[in-house]
Formats: C-alpha cells, structure tokens, sequence
C-alpha cells in the first residue's frame, strides 16, 4: 500500500526556538536556519529534520508522570557504544544547558534520560556495536 503522506519534520513547541535549534545542533549535528523568528528548521544529518516553533507559556512535560503535561514523544540519540562514551556524551549535554531526569539503573536500560533547555525530555542511549 502506498503512503498517504511523508514525514516532514518533528516539531517542537519551546519558548525560544533559536536557542533550542542551537542546543539540538550541537547535541546531533546541522546548522539551524531561522525562517523567522518564531520558527527555526533543524536538518540533522543522516538524520530528521527537527523544527522549533515558538510557544508562549511553554509548559514542558511533567517527566514520568502521565497525569499531568504527561511527555507526548521524546528523542533519542545513539552516543556510543560504551559508558565511556555516554559519559562524555552527557558531559557535553550538561555543558550545552541539559539537565538529568533519570540517571536510575541505567546500566540495565541501557540509556539515561535529560531534558533539553526547553524541558522536553531525550534519551542519550549506548548502543553496543556488532
């Protein structure tokens, strides 16, 4: 069956869209083009395109809880395939202006979740390479 449509872009909702194309430019690549002020389109390469649209009163996602401004979607990146490189990984998110949301048993997830400058949650998750 054919699609009916293609994918475009992932759009997020955030107070300051070029502020959040910066922090995802740097975290996944690309260089972020302002189309206007409240709209900043991000091409990740190899990768999505992720764009950032201007929201006034942004409330971000309640992460874990699902009762109230529960999390809609969340991003993940493949940071390496060792704790090695997920720790310098989340260095450099932390730098950039991310905050831990859960850092919990993540030897056995495999993953550890941050939340953008914005409060969206993404996942810098350790992918072990055949």
């Amino acid at each position: 069956m054919a699609p009916v449509a293609r994918l475009r872009s992932v759009v997020l909702d955030c107070p300051d869209p070029r502020e959040l194309a910066v922090f995802y430019a740097a975290v996944g690549g690309g260089t972020p083009v302002e189309e206007d002020p409240d709209w900043v389109v991000l091409q990740i390469p190899a990768g999505p395109r992720l764009a950032f649209q201007r929201a006034p009163g942004h409330t971000p996602p309640d992460w874990p809880s699902a009762d109230h401004d529960s999390q809609q979607f969340h991003l993940d990146f493949d940071a390496g395939g060792t704790w090695e490189e997920i720790d310098a990984a989340e260095e450099k998110v932390l730098a950039l202006g991310a905050r831990v949301l859960d850092r919990e048993d993540y030897e056995r997830k495999d993953f550890r979740v941050y939340a953008d400058p914005a409060g969206h949650p993404f996942c810098l998750c350790r992918i072990e390479q055949p």
